[in-house]
């Protein structure tokens, strides 16, 4: 009998921290746009496997795994290792939404690769997978206030109310990227989303 391997073509990562507490917090801004891509493609992303909550569905006949890490940020690699092991995928077919202090919020950049620019959960994965070769969708937070000001204490901060109004169309815009690149690749995505605001 000939082993068939599970059945998916895409794998798209929600970075983020989990419990109520860090829910609005700058650095979930990845598990928010997870979610409103759930919303959008009606897939439930409340199943516990590879050390994270995940939903499967399909978009116009790729077959998608959503996956939330739920290792907090600095492990996050460790689940995407694991679903990404179970189902055979290459890190070309990892798409991953994170938080970006280098851009303002509700702007987005897509990338096809790159080194994780001091972002603990980008350094994760690209530790535990052992390539830097996955596209990802950077979702802008804004930066430190000031120079002085702990990174960590602002990545864990929450939005203000002025800066949830950008954000909210961003994260729907970070959806449709996502969709936009597994479909016509990244550089058509980015042609379109980057900077978008």
């Amino acid at each position: 009998m000939l082993f068939r391997k599970p059945a998916c073509d895409w794998l798209i990562v929600g970075l983020g921290n989990p419990g109520d507490n860090y829910a609005r917090t700058r650095h979930n801004a990845g598990f928010r746009a997870i979610d409103a891509l759930s919303n959008k493609l009606g897939i439930k992303v409340d199943r516990a496997k590879y050390r994270g909550l995940y939903g499967q569905g399909q978009y116009k006949g790729q077959k998608l795994i959503l996956l939330k890490p739920q290792t907090f940020m600095n492990l996050s690699g460790l689940s995407v290792m694991d679903a990404a092991n179970f189902y055979k995928l290459p890190p070309e077919r990892i798409i991953v939404l994170f938080d970006d202090i280098s851009l303002d919020v509700g702007r987005l950049r897509i990338r096809a690769d790159g080194s994780a620019g001091g972002h603990n959960g980008i350094k994760s994965i690209i530790g535990s997978i052992n390539s830097q070769s996955f596209p990802r969708v950077k979702i802008g937070v804004g930066a430190k206030p000031h120079p002085d000001y702990e990174l960590a204490d602002w990545v864990l901060s929450a939005f203000r109310p002025e800066e949830e109004k950008l954000l909210g169309p961003a994260l729907e815009r970070a959806a449709d990227a996502a969709l936009e690149l597994l479909e016509n690749g990244v550089y058509k995505a980015a042609n379109l989303y980057n900077g978008s605001k």
